[in-house]
């Protein structure tokens, strides 16, 4: 069983932050060269500006596929007062993301040269602390051929820079590889940097689009630039010019896309005439994710997700002797091999925002059809928290059914192994300890974001101190769901 929680008011960003580490004395860093112009030297100003673009992305109308794995985005690099915001909106499709290596790509805009400069220092700095460059920059560096070191470059390009601190805060702990491009055999770029990207590794091409058009032709040939984005046509982005100063990333990602099925959804569209006023000469940013494949085991099609939903009400509709008409094409879904599988289900209603019922099995017992079945009679009747579900509420009832994955150990060391481990909006937890037991479904997430205060609540939900999950001794489990939701 779930319990829906308290609403969240005040959503706080909690972010983990590259802390300054000690430098070997051999160790080469790369100092930061746009603090204090592009973005504020300082850090504490450098987090509260953060957070308050976050603040903003984050109370937007804006969604992102739940349980789809992210694997690249395109950013904005202009100074914060411009492009910030935009730029933050990237933390709607990192949230519940792990990655442990970044591959940046941004254009060069200072020096002039062919082929790729990876830098040859150790680390990068920025006003929030170090990040190390993953061994493959140097493999690149090393190999030769269109990858080579352009200190002119790396002493003075701001692309990359101005992206860090966003990834610092949303990413927290990652290693870089830092890649500066100039004109050069795309093709030959996408196949070295795909061959770069796995589950760890997020892809980021640093970008603006076009430059000092009046802004209705600026909004207007931004808005065919990313058409042919999400449309995954690098050819298209290559015909002409000002589309985007960073269009040789962008086309290195638009080729990994499209090799493996990878879709592009915009998060966010500005210009600098929304922040300085000045319409005669604009510059356009957007902010857009890619994402393929997903957390779950087994991906099930809206029309089966609909089907199962429908047949949820209509079994709780049949206990209440309420007429059920179903289509031809409704039992036909349900006939679908995929949902006559095996798995954990959970039934969910809710009646003006507030929980009316939910009960579900973490083991996969029945197929996903009679699971479905039968916990929405149970969520309905037998939930021991609520009343029986009335005729009179079934009009206003909202229901959500959850389909989970096997559920999975997670081994970890201590509390902050645990904290580090668990993967907020991703994983549903199940702690045991003895004979007390509960279980979180990962939407819980959306009201108890903060690690923290998700394990002190389930802890409690399971009869435990609010601090059991400090011991160490928990015996923890994670697993993921895809859900559906009636269209009502």
């Amino acid at each position: 069983m779930i319990r829906r929680v308290f609403p969240v008011f005040l959503i706080c960003v909690a972010a983990v932050l590259a802390l300054p580490a000690p430098c070997d004395a051999a160790m080469t860093v790369r100092k930061p060269v746009c603090a204090g112009s592009f973005y504020p030297a300082s850090a504490d100003e450098l987090r509260r500006d953060i957070a308050r673009y976050t603040r903003e992305a984050r109370s937007a109308p804006v969604t992102v596929p739940r349980g789809m794995k992210l694997r690249a985005l395109i950013m904005p690099h202009a100074g914060y007062v411009y492009s910030g915001r935009t730029a933050a909106y990237a933390s709607l499709a990192l949230k519940g993301q792990r990655f442990s290596r970044v591959v940046l790509m941004g254009p060069d805009h200072r020096v002039g040269f062919s082929n790729i400069s990876v830098s040859a220092a150790d680390a990068y700095e920025t006003p929030l602390g170090l990040v190390r460059l993953h061994e493959d920059a140097a493999r690149l560096r090393m190999g030769g051929g269109m990858f080579r070191t352009v200190p002119a470059s790396d002493a003075a390009e701001h692309s990359l820079e101005v992206i860090l601190p966003f990834l610092q805060t949303y990413v927290g702990s990652f290693t870089l590889v830092p890649l500066v491009m100039g004109p050069g055999d795309v093709m030959a770029y996408a196949r070295s940097v795909c061959a770069l990207a796995n589950e760890d590794t997020l892809l980021v091409a640093s970008s603006d689009l076009s430059h000092f058009l009046p802004r209705e032709r600026a909004a207007a040939r931004d808005a065919r630039t990313i058409s042919l984005i999400t449309d995954l046509n690098g050819r298209g982005l290559a015909a002409d010019d000002n589309r985007a100063c960073g269009a040789i990333p962008i086309r290195v990602i638009l080729e990994c896309a499209r090799s493996r099925g990878w879709k592009a959804r915009l998060l966010h569209y500005a210009t600098s005439a929304d922040a300085s006023g000045d319409t005669g000469r604009v510059v356009g940013y957007a902010t857009i994710a890619f994402f393929g494949g997903t957390s779950m085991e087994q991906s099930y099609t809206k029309e089966q997700g609909r089907a199962l939903v429908t047949l949820a009400r209509s079994t709780i509709q049949e206990k209440l002797g309420v007429p059920v008409t179903q289509s031809p094409a409704q039992e036909q879904a349900l006939k679908d091999a995929a949902l006559q599988t095996k798995a954990g289900t959970f039934v969910t209603l809710t009646m003006g925002g507030e929980l009316r019922g939910c009960i579900g099995s973490l083991e996969a017992r029945d197929s996903i059809v009679d699971g479905v079945r039968h916990n929405a009679l149970n969520a309905a009747f037998r939930d021991p928290r609520f009343p029986a579900l009335t005729r009179k509420e079934l009009d206003r009832v909202r229901i959500e059914v959850s389909v989970l994955t096997e559920p999975r150990p997670l081994a970890y060391t201590d509390a902050q192994d645990l904290l580090n481990k668990i993967r907020p909006g991703i994983d549903g937890l199940i702690i045991r300890k003895g004979f007390a037991a509960a279980t979180f479904l990962p939407q819980v997430w959306d009201q108890l974001p903060d690690k923290k205060e998700f394990l002190e609540h389930l802890c409690m939900k399971a009869g435990l101190p609010h601090d059991a999950w400090t011991k160490g001794d928990l015996e923890v489990q994670t697993y993921q769901v895809q859900y559906f939701e009636e269209d009502r």
